[in-house]
């Protein structure tokens, strides 16, 4: 299959297209811009009450007649493109596929080669987020604003956290045996020059005996992002040499403190330096890769660089330029995170991205500049994205389409087929966007007789309006559908002749209903939870004791408390701050307001993003089972959903081997 790069089959019609959207986008700015001067922010609301000469309703004032003038201005020209426009979409690429080739040595042509379907299997990290990146007078209704500089921070964010190595910490204990929240949230690299396996002292204060492991992370590439991420300092060595730390005392006692001067100054998440309350929507700089001047900044607790005559003491003659790395965050670990006795995998509210990231599905990603801004930070480490994906203007039945789909996705392996789908039902506001189910086929291996190892997954956006469990249904029945027929069409296997091997199946999205609301009854008995498997779900109303809700209670957002990725994954990981924080399933009985509700609901939250995976449909004899799941807090701030991570084990029988 072609993968579309430019967004029309030829250069006239993409020039056209460019004329006809500069007539009309003066227009739409001013519009944009006028409606958001009217719709504050609870951020901005309280910067105004705490600072008495706040000025903003006089800037109003001023500027608002302004727009008004100019915007009348500007409406002939709107007009005229958008008679060139409309016709044109007709003619339009459902998305615009674009790659950066990656040489390194964990480029996606190089990874295929990791792989041969033999041995002890493979591991594939799949994230999915609700990002809110639309226009900024509607992201405002969502309390979040500002969205070129979110969707900057937020590429950045993702890519510094996916770019760590992936670590595991095993625990040596009579009482716990599971692995680590660390291997989801800690950073360890190699030090300086020397490539090798290191081991680095750290203070931890628990018995334990702890292994951290790398696996190779993706080295970001320069040429495409703004700043670096934690993995371009010069001096940090190659992340793709393994990494191995290992922590020991003994058991019943408490290990050895590091002698390390330095471990004292070690950078925290969200440490002070900034105003109160300060959030990562401001004080955004060019070229600031990680906005280290914000408090909320992930960057600072991912890698700390420290030179000069005060890192001499550490007795180390080569410290000076060396990095010195947080492993830290085992600090509670035990407490954060225990396995539940019949639970077969991980599971942790985590800080970071997972390490090693290989695919990432993402939703609500409107507005083209911020998708453009978006997917130039994370072409820094992925080297496949798609994006604009969706249909505008009048498309079929459907009704006029403002909006695209608002899907992207990005990948470290490389694309084979595309296929995307606008459901047709979408009624209200809702149906503004081109809401639909973008559908890929991926390469991730080949067998030792070139049989190539694919996976399939789907990302989806489903309708929005809480009281409409019956299109959602209709959305869902639609997503099996198409999800049948691209299986079909895209194979090119047989009984016979099988030249392809499928290892995983995956679904994830914001299906828009959760697991515990009595409202979404029949969204929750779907048959799609009979054909794919949710590990967070243990039945129809019935969510696992450690699953959260993903949906953040948005008059909370810039709250102190949960202003940082530390400090919101804090907040998580107890019942009342899970209570004060999350929002909760929704309820049409009279006077059932959230805040009057919380102590009479069940569960831990709205959980309406998803990551849902297929046992069966797979190569015989294959199996994929979750082996990591996490609820992330590092764009906090940044958007009103928690993103979520799953991590899948694939492993061959004895014939494929």
């Amino acid at each position: 299959m072609v993968l579309y790069t430019a967004p029309f089959p030829n250069s006239c019609l993409c020039a056209l297209h460019a004329v006809s959207w500069a007539l009309i986008f003066p227009c739409y700015w001013l519009v944009d811009r006028l409606t958001a001067s009217f719709l504050p922010t609870t951020y901005e609301k309280r910067q105004r009450a705490d600072d008495p000469c706040y000025l903003h309703l006089l800037c109003t004032a001023f500027f608002t007649p302004i727009y008004l003038a100019l915007l009348l201005a500007s409406l002939p020209f709107a007009f005229l493109g958008f008679l060139f426009w409309s016709p044109l979409q007709s003619a339009r690429r459902p998305y615009i596929y674009s790659r950066l080739e990656d040489k390194s040595p964990a480029g996606g042509a190089a990874l295929l080669g990791e792989w041969k379907g033999t041995g002890a299997g493979k591991s594939f990290c799949f994230a999915t987020a609700n990002l809110c990146l639309l226009p900024d007078s509607l992201a405002r209704l969502n309390n979040v604003f500002n969205t070129q500089a979110r969707a900057k921070e937020i590429g950045q964010r993702i890519r510094n956290g996916a770019a760590r190595p992936q670590i595991k910490i095993y625990i040596d204990s009579p009482t716990n045996t599971s692995i680590s929240a660390a291997s989801f949230s800690s950073l360890v690299s190699p030090q300086g020059s020397d490539s090798g396996a290191r081991a680095v002292p750290v203070s931890i204060k628990r018995t334990s005996s702890v292994e951290y492991k790398g696996d190779g992370g993706h080295h970001p590439s320069d040429e495409a992002a703004n700043g670096s991420a934690p993995g371009d300092l010069a001096d940090s060595g190659s992340l793709e040499d393994a990494c191995i730390v290992r922590i020991s005392g003994e058991e019943g006692g408490r290990p050895p403190e590091a002698e390390d001067p330095a471990t004292g100054n070690q950078a925290r998440n969200g440490a002070s330096g900034g105003p109160k309350g300060q959030t990562p929507n401001h004080n955004q700089r060019d070229g600031d890769s990680s906005s280290l001047g914000s408090p909320s900044a992930s960057r600072e607790s991912l890698v700390k660089a420290r030179a000069g005559p005060d890192s001499s003491g550490s007795g180390d003659p080569g410290a000076n330029n060396k990095l010195l790395y947080r492993a830290s965050v085992v600090k509670k670990a035990a407490s954060r995170r225990r396995r539940h006795p019949d639970e077969a995998f991980d599971h942790e509210v985590s800080a970071f991205f997972p390490a090693n990231l290989d695919f990432l599905c993402l939703q609500e990603v409107f507005d083209k500049r911020a998708a453009a801004k978006l997917k130039e930070q994370l072409h820094g480490y992925f080297e496949y994205i798609l994006y604009d994906v969706g249909v505008y203007g009048f498309h079929g039945c459907c009704s006029f389409k403002c909006l695209n789909s608002g899907l992207f996705f990005a990948s470290r392996y490389p694309i084979m087929d595309v296929a995307y789908h606008c459901y047709p039902n979408g009624r209200g506001s809702d149906a503004m966007a081109s809401k639909g189910a973008l559908f890929l086929k991926v390469q991730v291996g080949s067998t030792p007789q070139d049989q190539r190892i694919v996976g399939y997954i789907a990302c989806t956006h489903l309708h929005a309006l809480p009281e409409d469990s019956a299109i959602r249904c209709e959305q869902l029945d639609l997503l099996q559908d198409w999800l049948a027929d691209f299986r079909k069409s895209t194979s090119s296997s047989s009984t016979a002749n099988p030249e392809e091997l499928v290892a995983f199946d995956v679904i994830c999205g914001d299906l828009n209903f959760d697991n515990c609301s009595s409202d979404d009854k029949l969204e929750q008995q779907h048959s799609l939870f009979t054909r794919y498997k949710d590990p967070c779900r243990l039945g129809p109303g019935e969510e696992k004791p450690w699953a959260i809700g993903t949906l953040l209670d948005t008059n909370g957002l810039y709250d102190e408390d949960v202003c940082t990725p530390d400090n919101l994954q804090k907040v998580l990981e107890s019942e009342e701050g899970r209570r004060e924080y999350l929002a909760f399933p929704t309820s049409k009985s009279p006077g059932g307001g959230q805040k009057g509700r919380k102590d009479l609901l069940k569960g831990n939250g709205r959980r309406i993003d998803y990551m849902l995976h297929a046992e069966e449909g797979l190569c015989p004899d294959w199996k994929a089972e979750v082996e990591e799941y996490s609820f992330i807090t590092q764009l906090s701030g940044l958007t009103d959903h928690l993103p979520v991570a799953m991590r899948l084990m694939v492993s061959a029988g004895e014939e494929e081997a």
